[in-house]
């Protein structure tokens, strides 16, 4: 496969908490746990849950169109948390600009 387009914004997502079951491990799917990191360009990484890039991708497009992440929740111009469709897990995406 050839990319034509080079990306001038990635987007770190971190796991920061989630609801754990009574072993004290988040009750994840996908298996997340807290401090897991992936690095997203344009698509989906291949340990990053699927349906949590749905809630993810329409956020990374309102930041790589210039969009100010406040305007959604979030904590600055460019950082927001959001849970997993689940309601299980929440992530802190960050863009980062070339």
């Amino acid at each position: 496969m050839k990319k034509f387009v080079s990306e001038d914004v990635s987007f770190p997502i971190t796991v920061v908490d989630g609801k754990k079951n009574s072993a004290g491990v988040i009750d994840c799917r996908n298996g997340h746990e807290i401090g897991d990191t992936c690095l997203c360009a344009y698509g989906c990484p291949v340990a990053f849950c699927q349906e949590s890039m749905r809630k993810a991708f329409p956020i990374m497009e309102a930041a790589r169109a210039g969009g100010d992440l406040r305007n959604l929740g979030g904590n600055t111009k460019d950082s927001i948390r959001f849970c997993c469709p689940d309601g299980v897990v929440m992530f802190q995406l960050e863009a980062q600009r070339a």
